[in-house]
């Protein structure tokens, strides 16, 4: 099972609210059932395993799937936001 760590989850949040703002950013997501090999990780390390939000439109695996670009800058802003914040620079 994939099993977030509480702190881990909370700090993800905090800094994707800082990237989408508050209204974007859901820290109570329901349990999803899908199988995750990202499981074997928060096995060893606490983690969170997060879902960036790309829009109105179907979900990944599903063949009506359309990448939106524009949630790019986003994503990746996140995810740099996310190493300054955990490995600031000394």
């Amino acid at each position: 099972a994939t099993v977030n760590d509480a702190d881990k989850t909370a700090f993800a949040c905090d800094v994707a609210r800082e990237i989408a703002g508050d209204a974007a950013v859901n820290g109570a997501a329901s349990p999803e059932m899908g199988a995750e090999d990202f499981a074997y990780f928060l096995e060893k390390r606490p983690g969170a395993y997060l879902f960036v939000g790309n829009g109105d439109t179907a979900g990944l695996h599903h063949p009506a799937y359309d990448f939106t670009d524009e949630g790019a800058a986003h994503g990746a802003s996140f995810f740099v936001r996310l190493v300054e914040t955990a490995q600031p620079v000394v």
